[in-house]
């Protein structure tokens, strides 16, 4: 089912999948960050989004379980195999009434709520199936950083590829720098209607998908259009333990008013 413009009447829940074990990072939705765990502060900003009907965290693990009861989050235990994230917050919609998903990263901290709003609301105004964000990438470093994710769209504002590498190359330019207007990073959170998400986690994996170890490519390979809209807002995202202090001096510029510093 898709949705006609100006139509924003539909319920909108957003599922953070956290899980304990990562190769680069074990623990990591669990790391303290200003006397709180990583998983409270994704939580707490996405419940400030003022179109959100509700958060849950879709774990696999009874600490992070018990992390989430402690500071008053709803969380749903998942023991299941699944492939990604995505497939994971398919498994929460086979059981939520919700009319449309947002599968939002355990470890992307949103630095305003209003970077969901700026999802949502052109979302349930269009007659899209599937939606992300962009914005514009400010340093080479993370052009050329295969931990950030760059996204390229048609004239249109539907998603032409996603890509760890720096797309598009700027063949004549030896420096390889960053273009303003040309250059984006993919934020990590994406909406689908109920019956987009479910279609998602029946298909097969991707070639793509597992080449680049991208989710959305899924979509794109099986013919899926995703729509991206720009945002403005910033958002951390924790990869590593090398990324930590970074974070914390970023969350300590947000909670003082000093504003958002690109990382040396």
């Amino acid at each position: 089912m898709l949705w006609g413009r100006g139509d924003v009447s539909h319920s909108v829940t957003v599922v953070i999948p956290a899980r304990y074990g990562s190769s680069r990072f074990p623990g990591k939705p669990l790391i303290e960050l200003l006397g709180k765990p990583m998983i409270q502060h994704v939580y707490e900003q996405a419940k400030a989004c003022r179109v959100i009907k509700d958060v849950v965290v879709a774990t696999d693990d009874e600490r992070i379980k018990t992390a989430v009861e402690r500071f008053g989050g709803r969380v749903v235990m998942m023991t299941e195999s699944y492939r990604t994230g995505t497939d994971r917050v398919a498994g929460i919609a086979q059981t939520c009434a919700s009319d449309c998903f947002i599968n939002l990263q355990g470890d992307e901290i949103l630095l305003h709520p209003d970077l969901v709003t700026d999802l949502v609301e052109p979302f349930l105004a269009s007659h899209a199936a599937m939606g992300t964000l962009k914005r514009r990438i400010e340093s080479d470093q993370d052009l050329h950083n295969p931990g950030v994710v760059k996204v390229t769209t048609d004239h249109e504002g539907y998603a032409l590829y996603f890509s760890r590498a720096p797309i598009p190359l700027v063949r004549d330019d030896s420096r390889r720098a960053a273009v303003p207007g040309l250059h984006f990073i993919h934020l990590g959170l994406y909406i689908y209607t109920r019956e987009t998400l479910l279609r998602l986690a029946a298909l097969p994996t991707g070639v793509l998908e597992e080449a680049e170890k991208l989710e959305q490519l899924r979509a794109l390979e099986h013919g899926i259009r995703i729509r991206v809209w720009e945002t403005v807002h910033s958002s951390l995202r924790i990869d590593s333990p090398e990324d930590v202090p970074h974070a914390l001096e970023q969350l300590r510029n947000r909670d003082t008013g000093r504003g958002i510093t690109q990382p040396s």
